[in-house]
């Protein structure tokens, strides 16, 4: 696992305004990815919300919260955040360690998949939910499905988190959301699982292209 340190006060980082981001009824997006701290670091935050609100009528939108403690302490606020954004979103990816953070009460995975069921039932299409090498657990409205991961040499575990949410990305515009579960879902987490692993056998964020993951 990787350990970031985070350099924010006296930035501009999270300072900005609605008119900097683009019109979704002129643009007509696919689809949205979004999360990290741009979604949990005032003012950016409530403006991107209310920007994400209005393009959630268009298209859907695939939420990462990629919780990061050390920029957030306040467990509860943090939740808040998270929580807000699940209301829009039609699909979370989520660590594993994200929901032992936020939920500490429901750790371990029993208890994440409660609670990707609880966001399923309150209108979430697909849960992610990424365990290192353990692989990755969906969740829907029609159950849940899981797949291991891949055993690999370990160069560098940056980007492999992005890696799954790309596959996922690609699988929403090429699949729907609609059929994104049950089987399909199955197929996607093992091409994103796949994906990490080979990911994670680099240095860098450095994912596999198409052709290397024998989709030519």
């Amino acid at each position: 696992g990787a350990s970031y340190e985070f350099v924010i006060e006296g930035t501009a980082t999270f300072d900005f305004s609605r008119d900097w981001l683009p019109d979704p009824y002129r643009h007509k997006p696919d689809l949205l990815h979004i999360g990290t701290l741009v979604t949990a670091v005032e003012p950016a935050a409530s403006v991107l919300f209310d920007w994400a609100l209005e393009l959630s009528e268009l298209a859907p939108v695939i939420f990462d919260p990629n919780v990061r403690p050390a920029v957030i302490s306040d467990r509860e606020k943090y939740r808040e955040h998270v929580e807000r954004w699940v209301t829009i979103s039609s699909v979370v990816k989520v660590s594993n360690d994200d929901l032992d953070w936020l939920y500490p009460d429901c750790a371990g995975l029993d208890g994440q998949i409660e609670v990707a069921k609880r966001w399923v039932a309150e209108g979430v299409a697909v849960v992610v939910i990424t365990r290192g090498a353990e692989g990755l657990v969906g969740v829907t409205r029609h159950g849940v499905v899981q797949t291991p991961g891949f055993k690999v040499e370990v160069v560098d575990t940056i980007g492999a988190g992005d890696t799954v949410g790309a596959v996922i990305a690609e699988a929403v515009k090429t699949i729907g959301l609609d059929e994104l579960n049950s089987a399909a879902l199955l197929v996607t987490l093992e091409k994103a699982a796949r994906a990490a692993a080979i990911t994670c056998s680099r240095q860098g964020a450095n994912p596999p292209t198409s052709k290397e993951l024998n989709l030519d």
